[in-house]
């Protein structure tokens, strides 16, 4: 068995050039990393929030393979601002960030995808301070950043711990980054 909280194990990124959309977790949590795909917590919103919203047009059956497909097909790739695994959130260290986000400013720099999408206020923030040093008070919704070639777009964290957020409002979000 894979101790994943020993960070032995996390899930690969779904990028690769011609990227329509970019989809950016602040981590996977424990339960994706188990079952092998990006939200799968069944408590988390984020699966049903993006087939309420129609995101590509129909609706799809998060498994294993869902990523491949949405990549091939759709040109929605899936990342982290961190890798480690988690339980929940605050349980990353800054040291996960400082080893992380700067990463992935290098695959959004070499893939160009036309709009990241991060998935909460939390991995927008950690990904610019700890990638450029930048802190701001970002807004939900499209944010113009001078140091991104991507547009950029955030909708509340879908995490069953995040439960400010209807699954309502988050259909409303997702709404606006139909494929």
């Amino acid at each position: 068995m894979v101790d994943v909280k020993n960070n032995e194990i996390s899930l690969p990124d779904y990028i690769d050039h011609g990227l329509r959309l970019l989809s950016v977790g602040l981590n996977p949590s424990i339960p994706s990393v188990k079952l092998g795909f990006y939200f799968a917590n069944p408590r988390n919103r984020f699966w049903k929030a993006f087939n309420q919203a129609r995101v590509i047009g129909a609706e799809v059956t998060p498994t294993k393979n869902i990523h491949k497909q949405l990549l091939e097909q759709y040109g929605i790739g899936f990342t982290d601002v961190a890798k480690r695994a988690s339980s929940m959130g605050h349980e990353l260290r800054a040291a996960d960030f400082k080893t992380d986000a700067p990463k992935l400013r290098e695959k959004i720099e070499r893939y160009k995808p036309e709009l990241v999408w991060f998935n909460g206020k939390v991995a927008m923030n950690k990904f610019m301070y700890y990638s450029y040093g930048v802190k701001h008070d970002w807004q939900w919704g499209f944010n113009n950043i001078d140091d991104l070639i991507s547009k950029v777009f955030i909708s509340p964290n879908p995490s069953p711990a995040n439960a400010a957020y209807s699954l309502d409002m988050l259909v409303s979000y997702y709404k606006k980054l139909k494929c």
